[in-house]
């Protein structure tokens, strides 16, 4: 895995604008690691920055510096950079642009490697497209021409901070008292919940705050792509993936984390979002005993769950059949979250996983989810 970038302030600008330099720096290890340096404008002092810093450190990149209040805004989930075309910024309500937010191409580039490297990974032209979770939680998401035709894009998810639990969820909108209750029924009854819903929609936010339901004495394992479910609970362990180094060795994916899991005795395996052949693992440790389980899916309705885990189902080679009676016994309740145009987010639907007729996987409606 590459070192993290070191931030660090140079007095041979390239140009005359701010920005980032990106040079390898020879160490007498043998090792090459990166310095990024800020280019500064004419008759601006240096001042050096030691290594290994987190987000604070990055607070001092020009690019960034418009970033600051929105970073620091309980309201913001996400930040959007579209290259040169500017800054957007999400408080829940839909991205709406920042004026007067300007930047080249070129700076935004060098931020999005920056970025990337802070949260330990590589992004090039050979590897464009990186997610990536920095040390305060934030997740960095970058693509590079020409994959991105409109130039280098950055995306941030803004973690929250307040780690919201079903009462301050209740108070959102997101759904009424008496539907809250059947949630907390499900979490005590140790029912394995199957969460679904468009990017954005609030499927880790619901599963936070079911899962800070568990009793204390219970141990919760979560694996991720990208670790970013924050729960309210003592006994939470996160587990991420790794990607490969630069010879293409060391990655480490979904399914053998929910393997390790299994060893680790949780009381709760939870995977954050199932997108391919762990989806197989997943079933099958939930059919073995591991009740109590969960699992969020990028779906665009509560009756598109099936196509989709039949679509993640033969990526792991279980047939339509299979896959039906692998969910209908593994999973006892889905709930499907959206956004509505008033930016609020609600379980628009629930259900549980049943064997249709023709032997596929339904959804057979439950009645009591939030229009």
């Amino acid at each position: 895995m590459p070192e993290p970038f070191v931030v660090q302030r140079s007095e041979t600008p390239r140009t005359n604008e701010p920005g980032v330099v990106i040079a390898p720096v020879p160490r007498a290890t043998g090792e090459t690691p990166f310095i990024v340096t800020c280019r500064l404008p004419p008759g601006e002092a240096a001042q050096p920055m030691p290594p290994h810093q987190d987000r604070s450190a990055m607070q001092r990149h020009p690019v960034l510096e418009p970033l600051l209040p929105y970073l620091d805004d309980p309201e913001v989930t996400d930040l959007f950079v579209n290259g040169a075309s500017g800054l957007y910024v999400d408080r829940g309500r839909g991205a709406v642009p920042v004026s007067g937010w300007l930047a080249q191409e070129s700076d935004v580039r060098e931020l999005a490697v920056a970025l990337i490297g802070l949260g330990g990974r590589h992004i090039d032209d050979a590897n464009p497209c990186v997610d990536v979770r920095l040390d305060d939680g934030t997740r960095v998401h970058a693509v590079l021409p020409p994959v991105s035709a409109e130039g280098t894009v950055i995306s941030v998810r803004v973690p929250r901070m307040d780690f919201p639990d079903l009462s301050e969820l209740e108070r959102r909108g997101m759904f009424d008292a008496t539907l809250r209750a059947r949630l907390e029924d499900a979490v005590a009854g140790r029912t394995n919940l199957l969460i679904s819903g468009a990017a954005g929609a609030g499927k880790t936010t619901l599963l936070a705050g079911l899962l800070a339901c568990a009793p204390h004495t219970e141990r919760i394992v979560t694996i991720e792509d990208v670790a970013e479910l924050r729960i309210r609970h003592p006994h939470h362990v996160r587990l991420e993936a790794r990607q490969a180094n630069l010879e293409g060795a060391g990655a480490i994916g979904l399914p053998r984390l929910v393997r390790e899991a299994l060893r680790m005795r949780p009381d709760r395996l939870v995977v954050g979002e199932c997108r391919g052949e762990e989806v197989r693992e997943l079933l099958g440790a939930l059919n073995t005993g591991h009740d109590g389980g969960a699992g969020t899916l990028h779906a665009n309705g509560l009756h598109d769950v099936p196509a989709r885990l039949e679509a993640l189902g033969s990526l792991a080679g279980l047939d339509d059949h299979a896959l039906a009676r692998q969910t209908s016994s593994a999973i006892g309740l889905v709930l499907h979250v959206g956004r509505g145009p008033d930016g609020v987010r609600r379980i628009t639907g629930a259900g549980r996983p049943v064997v249709a007729p023709t032997g596929r996987l339904g959804i057979e409606e439950l009645p009591w989810a939030a229009a």
